[in-house]
């Protein structure tokens, strides 16, 4: 499998909704390492490390979000792994 990483931007009511936690859950469940972690501007960025159809299935769970989450945008910058992470982290 093609190891990937895609580092996202995600807006609207993404922070104090449990966003980076259970973005963490998620991660953990597709065997991905990276992190999260809020911006000044109340988005959250994320960064995923994985093989590609984990990654995939990771962002689009991030396209929705938690429950109490409203996900307005989603961007995707995608690149090569570095395979620099251990595991999933918050900051």
């Amino acid at each position: 499998m093609a190891m990937v990483r895609a580092e996202l931007n995600v807006t609207g009511r993404v922070q104090g909704v449990w966003f980076r936690q259970s973005t963490k859950n998620t991660a953990e469940q597709y065997g991905i390492t990276g992190w999260c972690r809020n911006n000044l501007d109340g988005s959250v960025e994320v960064v995923f490390e994985g093989e590609e159809i984990a990654v995939k299935a990771a962002i689009n769970w991030c396209k929705v979000g938690p429950e109490l989450a409203r996900v307005d945008n989603l961007q995707i910058e995608w690149e090569s792994a570095t395979g620099e992470f251990s595991r999933f982290e918050i900051y």
